[in-house]
């Protein structure tokens, strides 16, 4: 692992610290991942227990080549099974890293080893997907995060530097006094008969007494596991053009970033270039979305790049932006309002392609239903592991459009297993050839996206807030056999 990885800057001729040492030998492994606890020091004389790969947080960076099969081993040092998911790879279910769609588990005290071809390119990231339950330090509540970059067979480079950022929060405490609903999408527009649902059965639940479900807040918030002031700094010559890829690997928070003095241009999401690339003043990222944007080095200083919530900022979620010759105190001042649209991405004409067959899909929380913990449902089914048989059927080579309707407050990440889909409308607006594997639906609004049933097999489909999922937020999509 390069020495400046805590600034998480990269050159993009170094080889990753999880390859295999032997790699020349006959039967070794490419690539090699140990999930086991381990100390993270956050700040100086601060450290905190996680399980981790490989000793360290975020996991190792790994490099793979488009289309160029690897070999990973991947040894489980604890005493509980686990999964390892490939969070935006095109693998096969025996690969993916899900149980519900019968992945092995990689056994407790064991190893198991996967082969794979590394598609599509961009930035893509592995993680747990371990249930948590009520366990603030299982699941994606522990430090079981890293980044893997695909590189194109002709990997384009407009840009002089590399620099990747895991946004995490750690130590985390329930509560019931509800939750803020965040107000940054665009379009803001609501479906009333949503609203009307979702604040209705809301209502009635209160008047019963039930108090509001649990949400998680946290103690500690850091970027590559260091608290804002307490890591190296990224370190940047004025006229640079440094891409930062930047992954959300937090369990259940949507995270903003912005750079005082700077824009970013946004050239992917989640790993994937969009047809139009535009300068925005503020990142957002829901729950496992990732962003590529190239920063223009071109006001010297010394900065924050930080959050916008000043209160979570202030206990860790930032890094600083130092120039070359510059010291000093780090600068914050707040960029001016802006919302983030992803159809500022997408083609200008925004008509997408018409689907062979449409899924609707609506989303309700039942608040307080299980134990205190709000329940979720997918058309009135709350989901259970020990169903394995799949809510929706669907024929290779078709493509499919799931309306999505949100019927509570919440901003849900939407992540589809194994496959990639195309935003085709975002609250009543829309839009096409942006490619993603997690969408922010917004409270009280309807989505639209379309994907092509191009790898056979289970496919898991789930909110990725780890509350929601571990409640019932999930359900399976099944191929067909070809008649």
């Amino acid at each position: 692992m390069p020495l400046s990885w805590a600034a998480g800057v990269i050159d993009r001729n170094w080889q990753p610290a999880a390859r295999a040492a032997a790699t020349q030998t006959e039967g070794a492994a490419d690539y090699a991942l140990r999930i086991g606890a381990s100390a993270i020091e956050i700040a100086p004389k601060h450290i905190i227990s996680a399980i981790t790969y490989n000793g360290q947080f975020p996991g190792p960076l790994l490099r793979f080549r488009e289309g160029r099969e690897v070999t990973v081993d991947i040894h489980n040092e604890t005493d509980t099974p686990e999964q390892l998911h490939w969070h935006g790879q095109k693998v096969s279910t025996d690969v993916d890293g899900a149980a519900e769609e019968g992945t092995p588990y990689i056994p407790a005290h064991g190893m198991r080893r996967i082969r794979f071809t590394p598609q599509p390119a961009g930035l893509r990231f592995y993680h747990t997907h371990n249930r948590a339950g009520a366990d603030l330090h299982a699941g994606q509540y522990s430090g079981q995060v890293g980044p893997v970059y695909i590189e194109a067979r002709n990997e384009p480079g407009p840009y002089d530097r590399e620099v990747f950022l895991v946004l995490k929060e750690f130590e985390g405490s329930f509560s019931q006094g509800g939750d803020m609903p965040q107000d940054f999408l665009s379009p803001s527009r609501k479906v009333k008969e949503l609203e009307d649902a979702g604040e209705s059965a809301m209502k009635a639940s209160l008047a019963k007494g039930m108090p509001h479900g649990y949400e998680v807040g946290y103690q500690y918030f850091t970027i590559n596991g260091r608290m804002l002031g307490h890591g190296e700094p990224v370190r940047v010559k004025a006229g640079e053009r440094v891409v930062f890829h930047v992954l959300n690997g937090s369990a259940t928070e949507i995270r903003s970033l912005a750079l005082p003095g700077h824009t970013f241009r946004v050239v992917a999401l989640d790993g994937n270039p969009g047809p139009r690339p535009a300068e925005v003043p503020v990142l957002w990222l829901g729950t496992a979305e990732r962003i590529s944007a190239i920063v223009e080095m071109k006001q010297p200083g010394v900065w924050i790049l930080g959050d916008l919530a000043d209160d979570d900022r202030h206990h860790g979620m930032g890094i600083v932006v130092e120039y070359a010759g510059r010291k000093g105190r780090p600068v914050w001042t707040p960029p001016k309002p802006s919302r983030w649209s992803y159809a500022q991405f997408g083609e200008p004409s925004g008509a997408a392609r018409e689907p062979n067959e449409v899924i609707e899909m609506t989303f309700t929380k039942r608040n307080a239903a299980d134990h205190g913990f709000n329940q979720w449902a997918i058309n009135e089914e709350v989901f259970s592991p020990e169903v394995k048989v799949p809510a929706f059927r669907l024929q290779e080579g078709q493509r499919y459009r799931l309306r999505m309707r949100n019927a509570s407050d919440d901003i849900h990440p939407i992540h589809l297993h194994r496959h990639s889909f195309e935003l085709t409308k975002l609250a009543g607006q829309a839009t096409s050839g942006v490619m993603k594997d997690v969408v922010m639906v917004g409270g009280y609004q309807e989505a639209e996206v379309d994907f092509i049933a191009d790898n056979p097999g289970v496919t898991l489909f789930h909110c990725h807030q780890q509350l929601h999922m571990d409640f019932g937020f999930m359900t399976l999509f099944g191929y067909s056999q070809a008649a």
